[in-house]
Formats: structure tokens, sequence, C-alpha cells
């Protein structure tokens, strides 16, 4: 009887370490998301699964097209990509990205620059007309969604504290056709 109890009290620790283990990388370090919505195509499709690394934004700063799961104001979280960093002055001219002046390729638009017909992907603006500021503010960023024309972003919302983004995500786990890591500038 007392070997019974030892097992059984040997698998109940055993399970409930893994379950204190499985809680502190799900809060700490790794999250399951969903994606909703159609503001990233063609990079991520609606109902993509994706895993976001919490720690990768703890140990480094987040860079230029990074792709970001943040808390939005809306009581959401989003999952945008990052164009302009700390300090960044930005703008969109002639369906093309400048910051600081520099123009910047978008390999991920490409496919649909492609598909439109009338008029730019992305409409004209600055910075300025955005967000009523010449740069994107210290400890901020700036983001957008790859969909241009259909994504609530930083155009609309506003620059993004850094302490309201949960990390950065590039791994699709699900559905298993479309499994993949996402790199920064596709």
């Amino acid at each position: 009887m007392t070997k019974k109890k030892n097992e059984v009290w040997e698998w109940t620790k055993a399970l409930l370490v893994a379950v204190a283990l499985a809680a502190v990388i799900r809060y700490f370090l790794f999250a399951p998301i969903v994606v909703d919505g159609q503001s990233m195509m063609p990079t991520l499709k609606h109902q993509d699964r994706m895993i976001v690394n919490k720690f990768s934004y703890q140990v480094g700063e987040p860079e230029r097209f990074d792709i970001i799961v943040f808390h939005a104001p809306e009581q959401k979280d989003y999952i945008k990509r990052v164009i302009g960093l700390p300090g960044d002055h930005i703008e969109y001219k002639n369906d093309v990205l400048y910051v600081n002046g520099k123009a910047y390729k978008e390999p991920y638009l490409d496919e649909y620059k492609k598909m439109v017909v009338d008029g730019p992907l992305t409409d004209p603006f600055t910075l300025e007309e955005k967000i009523g500021r010449k740069t994107v503010p210290k400890g901020e960023l700036f983001v957008m969604g790859d969909n241009r024309r259909y994504s609530k972003d930083s155009r609309h919302i506003g620059t993004i504290p850094m302490e309201k983004v949960l990390g950065k995500t590039s791994i699709v786990y699900w559905p298993i056709e479309d499994m993949r890591v996402v790199k920064p500038d596709e």
C-alpha cells in the first residue's frame, strides 16, 4: 500500500511540475496567437496560428520589419510589422517607404503591388500628418499591416509604446501545410 501511495505522489509531483513549467513558459517566454483578419495579407492569413516570442525584446531592441504582437487600444492584440523605430522620420510617396530620407524596399509587398490597378497600395503620407510629430517618439514604434489598404495600424491608432509589445512572432505552426518561419524581409 505504501509503495502505491509513493507512486501516486511521484506522479502527482511530476504533473504539478509540468503544469507549473508550462505556465511559466507560456506567461514569460512563448505564447500561441491566432491571426484575426486580413491586415497582414499576403504574409499572414486569417486564422494562421503563430508563436509569440515574449523573450525577444527582453534581451534586445526591435528591428525594422519585425512582425510583432502588441496590446492595441481596443483591448485586443494586434499583429503588425515594425516600420519606424524611435527617432525615425517616416514618409510614403509613390508607394515607396522612406525612413530618414532613404528609400527602403519592402519585398513582402511586391505581390500585392502587382495586383493593384487603381492607385498605390500605400497612400502617400508623412509621419507628421499621421501622429503630429516629425519623428517616432522615444520608446515607441510605428507599425503597419502588410495589407495596407485594409489595416488599422499606426496611421490610425498612433505609435505603439514598447511596454505594450508582447513580443516578436515569426513561426506559423498551423495550418500544417503553411508551417514556416516568416523572415522580416518576406
